[in-house]
């Protein structure tokens, strides 16, 4: 069947408007709306029945009253109304079977997404359609009844059509891939909302005090509702790495929440030194996006004086993060204060250093993190160390290793589970006291 046997047989069975004809040829006609098809398509048809009306043939008639019917043409009810033909009138006639009759409501739909955007700080959006599901499986159906090969989807034209009308009142960019802005709108339940795509910003953290965990510890007695063990705060330790970095960002962005994210992270009893760890701050739900970064820096710095300092703050993406949380292919360098079961000498020093430089140690998950990580055997790899004796039972270790190493077990062995280790080459029990890191050697 062609195009037009195709139409003509598609308006005998269901009204259809403009767009929703025309939809089911979109691959046709280049530079036209589907609406511009529907019309031609139904003005071309309507030609056509004149013609044979003109010719003596009652199917012209016929045709044209589908047309005035449930093609919703003006022209084909003009020419019946000239031929003294009888026209139902406007009131009897029925919504169109796909749409319902929505598009004539997408102005209504814009002017409502409007007043939404104002709060927001954005560039780029994107606009999202949401549909009932049996809009969609009568569209399907439709499209299979009618073997159709060249049309789109009506979530897809509703798209295009709302955001353009969106996009020229707002000036804004459209972006399909990374949008800061998606306006959802449901053209059926006239429903329409914005969401705002996390904002992520980017540097490098020292950690100058210990006793400070990296992330947010909820109260392991209450889980955060306050309780007499965290003296009602809701958490095991008063304050993070995350919320000394995150609240300044959060409030400037008002944003609903922040989550942290670093490479690797160290224990809370060890300080984080040297250009400091790369992290991000994923901020949900910003409204404001164009931060004075500069200014917040300086904020940070002066809330965590002494405790927290950060550097290099700049704006990064999703794909920042996922290189982040490789860590494993960065490499890190620690300083470690190891005190020993009985005395050690200078020779000792170079023997560790003879089996650990080089060495690639093997380390069954620490018993320590047993409750959060899998009991998993990992391999790491120890590029350069040095240590030095400090006093009769206490030495001073500095290496630079594979990151995700244990550097605490490293020296203490874990009962066996990381060997090679300071414990069992020396066969002198050692324990690590403080633990610093010097550097995270990563490409920002």
């Amino acid at each position: 069947m062609d195009v037009l046997g195709k139409a003509l047989a598609m308006l005998e069975n269901h009204p259809l408007c403009d767009h929703c004809l025309g939809r089911q040829f979109a691959m046709l006609g280049h530079g036209l709306q589907n609406d511009e098809r529907g019309k031609a398509i139904k003005l071309t048809l309507t030609f056509q029945a004149q013609a044979m009306m003109l010719a003596k043939d009652k199917q012209g008639v016929g045709t044209l009253k589908i047309l005035a019917i449930n093609g919703f043409c003006e022209a084909a009810r003009e020419v019946l109304q000239k031929m003294n033909k009888r026209v139902p009138s406007q009131k009897a006639l029925k919504s169109c079977f796909l749409c319902d009759d929505r598009f004539e409501s997408v102005e209504d739909l814009v002017e409502g997404a409007l007043p939404l955007l104002k709060d927001y700080e954005y560039r780029t959006f994107l606009l999202g359609t949401e549909l009932p599901i049996e809009v969609e499986e009568r569209e399907d159906e439709f499209k299979a009844k009618f073997e159709v090969r060249y049309g789109e989807d009506l979530r897809n034209e509703f798209g295009r059509v709302i955001g353009k009308r969106i996009a020229d009142n707002i000036g804004k960019t459209v972006d399909f891939k990374k949008p800061e802005i998606v306006i959802l709108v449901n053209p059926f339940s006239a429903e329409t909302s914005v969401q705002s795509n996390p904002l992520y910003i980017a540097g490098r953290y020292r950690k100058l005090a210990r006793g400070i965990p990296q992330s947010k510890w909820l109260c392991s007695n209450c889980h955060g509702g306050g309780c007499e063990k965290c003296g009602g705060t809701g958490k095991m330790y008063p304050e993070s790495v995350e919320e000394i970095v995150g609240v300044p960002l959060l409030k400037a962005a008002e944003g609903s929440k922040t989550s942290f994210h670093g490479s690797g992270r160290e224990d809370i009893d060890a300080r984080m030194l040297g250009n400091g760890r790369p992290f991000a701050i994923e901020i949900t739900q910003p409204k404001k996006r164009f931060l004075d970064l500069k200014n917040l820096e300086k904020t940070i710095n002066r809330l965590g004086k002494g405790k927290v300092q950060v550097s290099t703050l700049r704006f990064a993406d999703r794909a920042f993060v996922r290189k982040l949380k490789k860590s494993e292919s960065t490499q890190k360098e620690y300083r470690v204060i190891i005190e020993f079961e009985n005395r050690i000498n200078d020779g000792d020093m170079r023997f560790v250093k003879e089996k650990l430089v080089n060495a690639i140690v093997m380390q069954r998950t620490p018993t320590r993190v047993m409750h959060r990580r899998a009991d998993l055997t990992r391999e790491k790899y120890i590029y350069e160390l040095n240590i030095k004796k400090l006093a009769p039972k206490k030495a001073e270790m500095k290496l630079r290793c594979q990151g995700g190493l244990y550097v605490k077990e490293l020296v203490s062995g874990d009962e066996g589970r990381t060997t090679p280790s300071v414990t069992e080459i020396l066969k002198n029990k050692a324990k690590p006291m403080k633990l610093d890191v010097l550097n995270v050697i990563m490409e920002d």
